[in-house]
């Protein structure tokens, strides 16, 4: 049963239209990725999803909806600790203390939950965002290019820590990115956006849990070379 499914959908700024009769899917757990050359459309298909953005057509998913992107969305003047509290009010001061101990510990920032922001690497702010993103217990959550910002060996085990965190957590996670390797190591599908639609879809095919090895094996470099086929055969 789709988690997400989007009908239709497009999206005009002014004069311009920037996604034309748009359909998607995606299962319950499932992690999807979103590919295509810069301006195709892909934030503005996750601006969309989020409801950030005007739009017609018809989108159904989850009230409960965490969104990360590329742009460190942390509060400078917040601990990492008080990062992860903000916008659980809701709670009592005993299930705040839990919540926010359960995510500096799945973030791997138990020893740094006092430090701020400007005190931290590119991927411990991004694993942050991150873990105030999950500690609303989203059900689905959209992350726009998170890793975009940061260097290819920080990139790297990001990417792998990502990888445990949703084995962990199995939230549906729709991520957009420019980097088609990231798409592959980490997505059950690949999509290339283009044309103000999605051209192509491709499975990965790829055993989980995965490791970095598979990077190096002869499917990784034929699935990578047909993704990139479908991105430059674009008009």
């Amino acid at each position: 049963m789709s988690h997400i499914q989007v009908k239709n959908l497009s999206v005009h700024y002014d004069d311009c239209c920037a996604l034309n009769d748009v359909n998607f899917e995606a299962k319950k757990g499932e992690f999807v990725a979103i590919v295509g050359k810069s301006g195709s459309g892909k934030t503005t298909f996750l601006h969309a999803l989020a409801n950030f953005i005007p739009f017609s057509g018809q989108v159904t998913i989850p009230k409960t909806v965490g969104v990360v992107f590329q742009q460190y969305a942390v509060f400078p003047w917040f601990t990492a600790s008080e990062n992860i509290a903000f916008g659980l009010e809701n709670y009592n001061s005993e299930k705040q203390q839990q919540i926010i101990q359960e995510h500096l510990k799945l973030a791997e920032l138990e020893d740094k939950k006092d430090k701020y922001p400007g005190e931290l690497s590119g991927g411990q702010v991004q694993r942050v965002a991150l873990a105030r993103s999950l500690a609303h217990n989203p059900e689905v959550l959209l992350m726009d290019e998170p890793y975009g910002a940061l260097d290819a060996y920080t990139r790297e085990k990001m990417q792998q820590w990502l990888l445990d965190v949703w084995m962990t957590c199995k939230k549906t996670i729709v991520f957009v990115t420019h980097n088609i390797e990231e798409a592959m190591f980490l997505a059950d599908r690949v999509l290339v956006l283009s044309n103000k639609r999605f051209i192509k879809e491709l499975k990965v095919p790829f055993a989980r849990p995965r490791q970095e090895e598979v990077k190096f094996t002869p499917e990784f470099n034929e699935l990578r070379k047909e993704i990139l086929r479908s991105i430059n055969s674009a008009v």
